[in-house]
């Protein structure tokens, strides 16, 4: 759960989460051992003088659907796989210095983030790029920033060997470590009742993975989007307008409004001239070694994205109203004002759900 943990923020509206993204590149050849997020046509550029804040449709609420979608409920997990995943989420005796775990990275006051620019995980090393929320990452296509995980539960299985996150060097190591934690063997075998070996690091990574299948965060647009009028203020609807008029839901759309695209970050822009970043990320890049892939990150969901920051994929922006712009600016080729920026982060803030009771270490 580390690799989450450091990686599981156009991305003009990032959240910890995740993945600065171009609006108008051409999808990136998929890993072939990985499930690549969707494709989309990308949006045309509006100039920003055509940036109007909410009378482009005479229904916003129909507008916005034709992008967005509410949150869906999660689909039904083995509740003993969920509850054992629950405890192994807040476990940290397996890490190979016994101080780290899937929460050290995903913290319940950081709506599953950690607030800093990287995480660090096992004996203080720093991993190599922000922690996205854990909220709502299975609905996404892909994980990490590089969407070199194909699931929750590849993710969480990974991170054991992770140098940076639970540092155990072998899957073989891993195993003898989960199986001396005995505390937990009958759970395994409640939860995984027809593995004749059922304590492993493949069913580590199923419950943890069916845990974080409950993790959903219904907000107030969910509820505006089914009806309820109450559920945005002014500044927010206009926003909403401004959001999808600028361009930003060509990238940021669906249920998530993000995770489930890969694109370039920096397309009118070069990053690390707004984000002033230490350094420049080749993004999936290193994972696929194809030049199309220079730069490229996976759009980041913008779920929660208020709570989540700082922004981007290596944490070099603490503020979201700066994240807001110089999105604008490096995908978009667009300047945005201050009341427009504020608008669009009074949208943000109604992506914003409660935190599940069950992230939490259960009793």
């Amino acid at each position: 759960m580390r690799t989450h943990l450091n990686v599981v923020q156009c991305s003009l509206w990032l959240g910890s989460i995740l993945s600065t993204v171009a609006c108008r590149q051409t999808e990136p050849k998929p890993e072939p051992t990985a499930s690549a997020p969707a494709t989309s046509t990308p949006a045309t550029s509006t100039p920003a003088s055509g940036i109007t804040a909410g009378a482009e449709l005479s229904d916003p609420r129909a507008r916005a659907k034709s992008r967005f979608s509410p949150l869906p409920a999660p689909a039904p997990v083995s509740p003993a796989q969920a509850a054992l995943g629950r405890r192994l989420f807040f476990e940290t005796r397996m890490s190979a210095d016994q101080h780290v775990g899937c929460v050290s990275c995903h913290l319940p006051e950081r709506w599953g983030a950690d607030g800093q620019p990287v995480p660090k995980g096992v004996f203080g090393r720093e991993n190599p790029r922000n922690a996205p929320t854990v909220f709502n990452a299975f609905a996404q296509s892909a994980q990490h920033w590089r969407a070199d995980r194909t699931s929750v539960e590849d993710q969480a299985s990974r991170a054991l060997n992770g140098p940076a996150s639970f540092g155990l060097g072998t899957e073989a190591e891993a195993t003898e470590k989960l199986r001396a934690l005995k505390e937990y063997a009958a759970d395994f075998h409640a939860a995984f009742p027809g593995d004749a070996d059922p304590v492993s690091v493949k069913n580590w990574g199923a419950a943890i993975g069916a845990y974080e299948r409950t993790l959903s965060t219904p907000a107030p647009f969910d509820a505006w989007l089914a009806g309820d009028d109450h559920a945005l203020d002014d500044a927010a609807r206009a926003g909403l307008g401004r959001f999808i008029s600028a361009g930003c839901a060509a990238c940021h759309d669906g249920a998530l409004l993000g995770g489930n695209k890969l694109r370039k970050f920096g397309v009118e822009k070069e990053y690390s001239l707004l984000t002033h970043s230490a350094k420049v990320d080749p993004g999936r890049f290193d994972v696929t070694h194809q030049e199309a892939d220079r730069y490229v990150f996976k759009v980041a969901a913008l779920r929660n994205v208020e709570r989540t920051g700082p922004y981007f994929h290596d944490g070099s922006v603490a503020s979201l109203s700066d994240a807001v712009q110089i999105m604008a600016e490096a995908q978009l080729g667009k300047t945005l004002d201050s009341e427009a920026t504020q608008q669009i982060v009074s949208f943000l803030k109604t992506l914003t759900g409660p935190v599940p009771a069950t992230f939490a270490v259960p009793r």
